[in-house]
């Protein structure tokens, strides 16, 4: 699952979640889903079947597995911004907002480890925005 939830990546490219804004949140499921099932219908039927069952499981999020695939997809995500971040991007707003919020579904241990990673990550962000702002009232001094 882990590794074909973005195999229709290969054929639409990475959209970003503005996308769902201007298309809607249904018509690019159905792009990734179309996407998805013509990458995997060239390997036969049953191995088809067996990757599209596994793509669909992953979209609906109704079991443990898709969950944490979900939550992990995320955190890599956000890794990668903090990445950038640390080399002077800036403009990534968008891959933050509302991570505090998201709800994976996740009860107990798994709930607390989520929520840390990304509450570490936050963290590492504020002191990412904290360095650059004092970095630019210096300069202006």
């Amino acid at each position: 699952m882990a590794l074909l939830h973005d195999a229709a990546e290969v054929r639409m490219g990475d959209l970003p979640r503005t996308a769902v804004t201007y298309f809607g949140a249904e018509v690019r499921a159905q792009a990734e889903t179309a996407a998805f099932r013509d990458i995997v219908e060239g390997l036969g039927s049953p191995l088809a079947e067996a990757y599209s069952g596994v793509h669909l499981e992953y979209e609906l999020r109704k079991t443990l597995e898709s969950r944490i695939v979900k939550a992990a997809d995320l955190i890599d995500l956000l890794l990668q911004a903090l990445a950038f971040e640390r080399s002077g991007a800036r403009g990534l707003d968008e891959f933050w907002d509302g991570v505090i919020n998201r709800d994976f579904g996740f009860d107990g241990p798994a709930a607390g480890i989520v929520s840390s990673c990304l509450e570490q990550l936050l963290a590492e962000r504020r002191k990412i925005i904290r360095t650059s702002t004092l970095a630019g009232c210096e300069r202006r001094l």
